[in-house]
């Protein structure tokens, strides 16, 4: 078992070496080795010592069992839903007059159907080869999932963004994922198909390279390695500087003060109020919004003490409820504006947080997980495994019995749309992502496992590739067959909004 030290909660973990730890024996005590020298019993949470086995090693052997060209092949197998259906159950447990919504928005393009339809994928996922080495996925690491977002200090960072599906579970799901969206997004902005190949295995191999430059660091290290100023250098993705700023200068004005400004209205009792934007942004009945508002409570006793004092000083003036993302809605998302003395506005995201789509697939690939006791404390605290720098308003708490996430809204948040980047940027795009991912997945997977499987050649990378290009193609077939659902008038969709 590998336990965090950040939770202290126990995360089963494939293969040994560093982080793989046995349970002590009882009344274990220290001994003395030959020569005087001195052995402490076994502590929970640390690593063994003497260590046994080569990690590096054990991944290379992997690959007699896994060989690394076996990732490229798929095809679906006869049990597999139809992408309708399977679009029609991900809506269940959802708000049925905003599904339409959801509907519309992953009709769009192939790419936005891969974005909403992480459990079919992961359905598909499940019956490809994995090595059997777990890491923290982020679930749904599509490439429109990475993004910049505000530290405490006022500075931006980059990294994966979205963690509604994250779950322990097979490193290489998110690969595929990541590959996959690449091609779609290649597509999507007209590049050529060598481009988009290019795209995908050159995201596999920033990961294989970046594995490789995290196993041979100390450990303090390679948690902290790969500052966001050194990003484009370490990905080679030079030609990304002029988007990158771009979206970094858009991001600085991406505040709660910019959105309160523009969705709410001074109140006639004092303070402000949101005023309806139907269907995105619409004020809710008085029970609502007081429940929202009363959940609060349990949501800072999920904080750390001391950013308690912080939200001491803000007052809850208003709640609404508002529409997000592709693959979320339909799900309850709030926002809630605090105000400070000087009337200076905090908003703070509170969003329903389901089972991940990924959970019912994982058991088919040999990994259980165990019961989880708060979807929204399963969230934050995957967010907290794979970022370096977190939110530092990120908690949970439960609504009429739902769990939620809450985290600050519109943190200065900004992404790259990979569907609108020009075809010689695609690629740098994916080395940058790919890059991110390893250091995500290195956080709970020991990167020396991994590193050792993926090797120094490019077998896996275009292996990688070869998959993400056929799944493209079912990916395309899966939304031409969404397409023809809405025009047959199968499925609801409102599309545009």
């Amino acid at each position: 078992m590998f336990v965090s030290t950040r939770t202290g909660e126990a995360v089963a973990v494939a293969g040994s070496g560093a982080g793989v730890v046995s349970e002590p024996r009882q009344g274990e005590q220290g001994e003395r080795l030959e020569g005087g020298a001195r052995r402490l019993p076994r502590v929970r949470g640390f690593a063994e010592w003497p260590r046994q086995g080569s990690p590096k090693e054990e991944g290379k052997a992997l690959r007699t069992s896994v060989p690394r060209g076996d990732h490229a092949v798929f095809a679906p197998d006869a049990g597999r839903p139809d992408a309708v259906s399977a679009v029609v159950e991900s809506n269940a447990g959802r708000i049925p007059e905003l599904t339409p919504i959801r509907v519309g928005r992953m009709a769009a393009t192939p790419f936005a159907f891969l974005r909403g339809s992480a459990g079919l994928m992961a359905y598909d996922l499940a019956r490809t080869p994995v090595t059997g080495v777990g890491a923290q996925l982020c679930g749904d690491a599509h490439a429109a999932n990475f993004g910049l977002y505000g530290d405490a200090r006022g500075g931006l960072v980059i990294d994966l963004n979205d963690f509604d599906e994250t779950v322990h579970g097979p490193w290489e799901w998110d690969l595929k994922r990541l590959a996959t969206s690449l091609v779609l997004a290649g597509r999507e902005a007209g590049a050529d198909e060598d481009t988009c190949r290019a795209a995908a295995r050159d995201a596999a191999g920033a990961y294989r390279h970046t594995m490789r430059l995290l196993a041979k660091l100390p450990a303090l290290d390679a948690w902290n390695a790969i500052a966001d100023e050194e990003l484009v250098s370490h990905a080679d993705a030079h030609d990304l500087l002029g988007t990158l700023q771009r979206v970094s200068e858009k991001a600085r004005a991406n505040t709660s003060g910019r959105f309160a400004a523009k969705s709410t209205e001074p109140h006639p009792d004092g303070g402000r109020r949101f005023v309806d934007a139907s269907p995105v942004l619409r004020r809710i009945p008085d029970g609502e919004a007081a429940a929202v508002a009363t959940s609060l409570e349990e949501y800072l006793t999920t904080l750390s003490e001391d950013r308690r004092p912080l939200l001491a000083r803000h007052t809850v003036h208003d709640v609404a409820f508002r529409v997000v993302g592709t693959g979320s809605v339909g799900t309850r998302s709030y926002v809630v504006l605090l105000l400070d003395h000087r009337e200076h506005p905090l908003v703070l995201q509170v969003k329903e947080a389901r089972p991940s789509a990924l959970l019912p697939h994982l058991a088919a690939a040999g990994f259980e997980n165990p019961p989880v006791a708060h979807e929204g404390r399963r969230v934050v605290l995957g967010q907290q495994r794979m970022q370096v720098v977190s939110d530092t308003l990120l908690g949970w708490t439960t609504v009429d019995g739902r769990p939620f996430q809450v985290r600050q809204f519109r943190n200065r948040k900004g992404s790259v749309d990979p569907a609108a980047l020009a075809a010689d940027q695609v690629d740098d795009y994916a080395r940058m992502t790919g890059a991110l991912l390893a250091r995500a997945h290195s956080h709970s997977a020991d990167p020396r496992l991994i590193a050792g499987y993926c090797g120094k050649n490019e077998d896996l990378d275009n292996a990688i590739a070869a998959f993400a290009l056929t799944y493209a193609d079912i990916t395309e077939s899966d939304h031409a067959a969404l397409i023809t659902a809405i025009r047959t008038g199968r499925i609801a969709a409102e599309l545009g909004v």
